[in-house]
């Protein structure tokens, strides 16, 4: 076939435009069908027709799952944010108001298999023009800092292992103090301190330390360590419990004896009684 030949969808049947054609492995997809794949996913150069066709069975049966997500928890200020369902325990990252458009992936907690805040520190050197208009730099060197906080999480999931998003909408500005700069970090600790102290005195009560049990100087940088900490704790503990979850409904059932006709009997998956039906006590 030559370079210029109509190409067609292997999934859809529909015609491919000029630079619309997708490859695959051994066919060719088109842009719609592609659109489809979950974003998370870059191994399609890579895949074949057959698993191609596996996901896409898989993102058609993930809508049922984002039409019974109820968020009750949200992580981020950016345009993406994760959004948690606690009473399912699971989970999606989105940049979309209208879920069911977007059909995001929806992860249960018991796929994470760890969660990583990486702050990205970026420093850009000051300079100042002499008198012939040329830029020097300062000695010694004076730098301004700027801190971004991306979340990457690692999943236990059929078409990726890792997703990563950002929770600062803008970079958080430090000016020429470097967050690590203890002297500026003492000063603020000694006065939130004292602060916390004379609010106990005064029949008040003291703040308690942020998750993390980190606390520096800039409230921004502040807030979003907070933030950063606190979706870890909640997609750990989450993972933990349903996993424990899992393990004691795949744990082998003991017989019991009912107290109501004295039968000994394995309980149902309600906690009922095989035969005569009572809910046995808890």
């Amino acid at each position: 076939m030559g370079l210029f030949d109509k190409k067609y969808c292997d999934v859809c049947g529909e015609k491919i435009g000029l630079l619309g054609n997708k490859k695959l492995e051994d066919a060719n997809l088109c842009k719609k069908c592609a659109a489809k794949l979950s974003p998370w996913f870059n191994e399609r150069r890579h895949s074949t027709l057959e698993e191609i066709k596996q996901q896409l069975a898989y993102r058609e049966d993930n809508k049922s799952a984002v039409a019974a997500f109820h968020t009750t928890l949200t992580f981020g200020r950016d345009f993406k944010k994760l959004l948690v369902d606690e009473d399912a325990r699971k989970f999606v990252i989105t940049s979309a108001k209208n879920l069911e458009e977007d059909n995001p992936d929806v992860i249960d907690f018991s796929q994470v298999t760890a969660v990583d805040l990486d702050i990205d520190e970026d420093r850009t050197e000051q300079t100042y023009q002499d008198k012939d208009g040329n830029y020097q730099s300062y000695n010694p060197k004076k730098y301004e800092y700027s801190y971004n906080f991306n979340v990457i999480i690692h999943v236990n999931h059929p078409y990726f292992d890792t997703m990563r998003f950002r929770l600062n909408s803008f970079s958080v500005d430090t000016g020429d103090r470097s967050i690590h700069d203890t002297s500026a970090n003492g000063g603020e600790l000694i006065a939130s301190a004292v602060g916390s102290i004379i609010g106990a005195l005064a029949g008040g009560t003291p703040q308690a330390a942020p998750s993390g049990g980190q606390t520096v100087w800039n409230r921004d940088y502040q807030e979003y360590l907070d933030m950063g900490n606190e979706l870890k704790r909640v997609l750990m503990g989450g993972r933990e419990a349903a996993r424990a979850e899992e393990a004691a409904k795949a744990a082998p059932k003991q017989k019991v004896i009912c107290p109501f006709c004295k039968a000994s009997m394995i309980p149902d998956e309600n906690g009922c009684c095989e035969y005569c039906g009572s809910a046995l006590p808890k």
